[in-house]
């Protein structure tokens, strides 16, 4: 099974890349940037990113949009100061370029300024360790 790991944040806490670093370890792979395009046809893309603006940032559309027939399925990670998911906006994104989503997601509590101090802690890392395994197992 191929499965890869893309990610895109602003942020200089650095929330998005942390997350994205939990999954490569618990699947041994290299978290790489939406900068990079996927190499081959991907069984499972997990794409970890925030919410901005009350949706994605362009960069994940364009590379959503460069790599659309190489995504046989899209798992999406993601954490927000706010709370939102950005599941409904992934999927909507994906379902113009014929992305299919799975109904497994992994949303967190990302911190901001002062909000949400500490977190992803390393308790939600933990859980998305353990999300990601299972995704991959086929769960």
């Amino acid at each position: 099974m191929n499965i890869a790991i893309r990610y895109f944040t602003k942020s200089k806490k650095g929330n998005t890349a942390k997350l994205a670093s939990a999954i490569a370890e618990a699947l041994a792979l290299e978290p790489i940037t939406v900068e990079s395009d996927l190499e081959g046809e991907t069984d499972i893309l997990f794409l970890v990113n925030a919410m901005y603006a009350a949706n994605i940032d362009k960069e994940v559309k364009r590379f959503l949009e460069r790599n659309a027939s190489k995504i046989k399925c899209l798992v999406n990670v993601n954490s927000s100061a706010s709370g939102a998911s950005t599941l409904k906006v992934v999927s909507k994104a994906c379902k113009a370029l014929n992305i299919p989503v799975s109904d497994k997601e992994y949303h967190t509590v990302g911190s901001w300024i002062f909000l949400n101090k500490g977190r992803p802690s390393e308790e939600d890392l933990n859980r998305l360790k353990d999300f990601a395994k299972e995704v991959a197992k086929g769960n």
